[in-house]
């Protein structure tokens, strides 16, 4: 919201030397956020004037049309003789009055005027644009032309009112009321503890039998419609200057004079309005619910598609307006039209005017939908004020009348659904037991009245909360309006007290080895948002029954294109590596660790814990029972070079036995040991995917997957070719290493090496072969370690060699050979039965 304060002077006597960053400090204090406060005009000078054209002679030779104007300006250039400029413009012509600056001025940029010459003449001075004087946008994008009834050497600077203070506030969701000078304004005279001007304490007429027949259909949709009805107006009356420049200011570009009232009004009192034509209704005015399917041209001229949640205006021909968001193609005001051969000006004369309350979550929905975005959307879907709908109507109606010489008609519409004020109750010393200080019954009733409210009541208070403030719907709510005003910088500093020697927790430090442990792997750290589409399921490939595909969905998510909580962490960090690799970064290696979410079979709703005082374990128990099941998972991806080529090496791409050992240096953290075999699922590449597995309360699970993508899920994401994955479950990890992490033993006696080649069909995964080792080397084995996989007609078609490197060592005594090769040899005979494996040359 651009707040000018020129104009919010008008609402609240604010000290005359209050500049406009004191104003911001004031209103950033009561709780706004403003972000920037905007000099206009700034360094402008002039001699800057009002001038009249009086000849144009168009100069030929040129690439572009050029034209050489004398302009009278009075006696503002020193001689009373006329002003000789050149310009380019074409929207202007004799006889014209226009902006002048003169030699000597300096425009905005600090753009010095000077007498040059230019196309063979010389120019004194500028016929000067909206542009170039930091209006904004007219609309033209030419040359200014004034209303005839400003005199040749008037000040422009002033005429224009070109010198300004603007604030830019950022209205948070809840602040909605905010959207309108009359709520800056309110905020303003609480933060100054000035009066406030109410733009909105306007006599309006009673409704009454004979106005424009309006039908609401859908009163929970529209609680509240005011329509008035103007006749008589001027097609060829146009916007005056303090209109157009408000509107500029406030970010908003003049149109017509009847669409910029009533943008004028939403901007002055946040009502939202739309003028129709009345000569383009037909019947009835109605409110209804779209049909599903039902089409609709808006004024962009855009044909959209409707669904059965949108709310529209009606009349018999059908849809005329989409409520609260924008009106029809075939009821807009007409532009004035004139007539070449009489002159004569023809356009709307007659308007019917809308003030109307709409459902907020309708009107979001709808604008969401359809991404249509609008002003009036953004205002009704964070709350207006229903009791402004008649006043807004009446000021529209004032201002028609006086500008556009019409005429208000007798007849007054206004369709009400039953209400009542809300109320709420607190005790009156809820603020002090929020805030952790101490207000008093007096300053909490002051502050609550001073926002609207109507207070009643000793130590319980009953407050009737202002139709402004639909915000305000429960005690913390109030306890934040007199805490706010009090002032956040008066709240006391106190630190909590903690107990010491506890430090983190067996969890918290595991997540911090593994960070250590993936970053020293030369892993880089990634953090990607915790939302995506469910349309990521079908890229990875994942069959249609996995619990993946189970999410829990948000009521209001940040993107509709990806509205539900992740259910793994490889979306998030495929999209970092695409986009790293897009920007030139090929060689890449990512990790992130964080929660997923896992939809609970049935879902609780989660009830809202006090503020004044600790939950007790119960509520606590209750919200987290209400919580989706949130595992903390790991997950690396990898593309390019492994190990960069240089004058040490060839280097090598990474490949999915990267991937795994991701998973194992993870194992090691969790004090674990992890168990890696032959696995297929989802996105992994059905014969280059490892299942990672850890025994759990005597059970094997499967806690993750590592190993090369999918060639199609590579394709559908847009990787680069051979991007390796790994995604794995920490928790169920750190479940199987056990509370604390043991220690390596280490031996004062010597190890034993011995190396065994083993020839194994080709389908018999390693891990079966290492597992068989192991089992049969007994208690003497300290490590095994495959270093090499031959395959080739020295081992036969169909066959490959597995070369493993066997540590053993004694704790007691220094082995024998006759022992080692003891142990050797039942481990080979073991992995002969399991396996069928079959000692190489033997």
């Amino acid at each position: 919201m651009r707040v000018p304060l020129s104009w919010l002077r008008e609402y609240v006597d604010l000290p005359a030397g209050e500049t406009g960053r004191d104003v911001a400090a004031k209103l950033v204090d009561a709780g706004l956020e403003v972000e920037t406060v905007e000099q206009l005009g700034g360094g402008l000078k002039g001699p800057l004037v009002v001038g009249q054209v009086l000849t144009i002679e168009e100069l030929e030779g040129f690439r572009k049309p050029i034209r050489f104007c004398t302009v009278d300006v009075g006696s503002a250039n020193g001689t009373g003789e006329p002003q000789e400029i050149v310009c380019g413009a074409r929207n202007f012509a004799v006889g014209d009055k226009v902006v002048v600056v003169l030699p000597g001025a300096v425009l905005p940029g600090d753009f010095a005027i000077a007498a040059r010459k230019t196309y063979g003449r010389t120019s004194h001075g500028m016929i000067c644009s909206g542009d170039e004087l930091g209006m904004g946008d007219d609309g033209t994008h030419g040359i200014i032309v004034l209303p005839h009834e400003h005199e040749v050497g008037t000040d422009a600077i002033e005429l224009l009112q070109l010198v300004d203070e603007v604030l830019d506030i950022d209205i948070t969701p809840d602040r909605g009321y905010c959207m309108s000078m009359r709520g800056v304004a309110r905020e303003a005279a609480t933060a100054y503890g000035l009066p406030l001007r109410d733009p909105a304490l306007l006599d309006v007429p009673q409704p009454n039998s004979y106005g424009y027949p309006v039908k609401v259909d859908d009163p929970a949709g529209c609680d509240r419609f005011t329509a008035r009805t103007v006749t008589g107006l001027d097609p060829d009356a146009r916007s005056p200057i303090w209109l157009t420049r408000r509107l500029q200011k406030a970010g908003m570009r003049p149109i017509s004079l009847a669409v910029d009232i009533t943008n004028y009004v939403m901007l002055e009192l946040g009502q939202p309005l739309h003028a129709y034509d009345r000569s383009s209704i037909d019947g009835t005015i109605g409110v209804r619910r779209a049909e599903q399917g039902e089409k609709f041209t808006t004024l962009d001229g855009v044909k959209r598609t409707l669904d059965a949640e949108d709310l529209v205006i009606t009349d018999n021909s059908g849809p005329i307006g989409l409520a609260g968001v924008m009106g029809g193609a075939n009821t807009e005001i007409a532009d004035s039209v004139t007539d070449p051969e009489t002159g004569q000006v023809t356009g709307t004369t007659d308007v019917v005017i809308e003030a109307a309350h709409f459902d907020s979550v309708s009107i979001s929905r709808t604008a969401r939908r359809l991404k249509l975005s609008s002003e009036a959307s953004k205002r009704f879907e964070r709350g207006v004020d229903p009791q402004a709908a008649a006043a807004a109507a009446q000021r529209t109606v004032d201002l028609l009348v006086l500008l556009a010489g019409g005429t208000a008609e007798a007849d007054v519409t206004e369709v009400l659904a039953p209400g009542a004020p809300r109320t709420i109750a607190m005790p009156a010393d809820h603020p002090d037991r929020v805030a952790g200080m101490e207000y008093g019954r007096e300053t909490v009733v002051r502050r609550l009245q001073e926002i609207g409210c109507d207070v009643y009541g000793q130590d319980e208070l009953v407050v009737t909360v202002p139709s402004w403030r639909p915000d305000l719907a429960a005690p913390n709510d109030l306890a934040e309006e007199v805490i706010r005003l009090e002032g956040y910088g008066n709240l006391p500093s106190t630190l909590p007290q903690v107990p010491s020697g506890r430090g983190l927790t067996a969890r918290q430090q595991l997540h911090r080895r593994v960070g250590r442990a993936l970053a020293g792997a030369g892993y880089v750290e990634a953090l990607s948002y915790p939302f995506i589409g469910e349309g990521v399921f079908d890229q990875l490939q994942l069959p249609a029954h996995d619990i993946a595909r189970q999410v829990v969905k948000l009521v209001n998510p940040i993107s509709d294109e990806e509205p539900a909580l992740r259910t793994t962490l490889l979306p998030g960090l495929l999209g970092a590596l695409r986009r790293n690799d897009s920007r030139g970064s090929h060689d890449l290696a990512l990790f992130e660790t964080g929660s997923v979410f896992r939809a609970a079979a049935q879902p609780g709703v989660a009830v809202r814990l006090p503020v004044d005082r600790r939950p007790t374990d119960e509520e606590i128990a209750n919200l987290n029972a209400a919580l989706p099941a949130q595992p903390r998972y790991a997950a690396v991806v990898l593309a390019g070079a492994r190990e960069q080529a240089g004058w040490w090496g060839k280097g090598r791409p990474a490949d999915w036995a990267d991937a795994v050992q991701a998973a194992r240096a993870l194992a090691v953290e969790a004090g674990t040991e992890l168990v890696v075999r032959q696995g297929q699922y989802g996105p992994w590449h059905p014969g280059r995917c490892a299942e990672l597995v850890v025994t759990l309360r005597g059970v094997e699970q499967v806690i993750g997957h590592a190993g090369e993508l999918h060639p199609r899920v590579v394709k559908a994401m847009g990787l680069p070719a051979r991007t390796s994955a790994m995604e794995i479950d920490l928790d169920r990890l750190a479940a199987a290493g056990g509370e604390a992490l043991q220690a390596p033993r280490i031996s004062s006696f010597p190890v034993a090496t011995q190396d065994v080649a083993l020839i194994v069909d080709a389908s018999v995964p390693a891990s079966s072969v290492e597992a068989a080792l192991r089992k049969g080397a007994g208690e003497l084995l300290e490590s095994l370690r495959l270093f090499d996989v031959f395959t080739g007609e020295q081992v036969g078609e169909g066959k490959k060699s597995l070369a493993y490197a066997l540590r053993f060592r004694a704790a007691d005594r220094t082995l024998t050979a006759e022992e080692s090769t003891a142990a050797r040899d039942a481990a080979v005979a073991l992995a002969g039965e399991r396996t069928g494996a079959v000692l190489r040359g033997a």
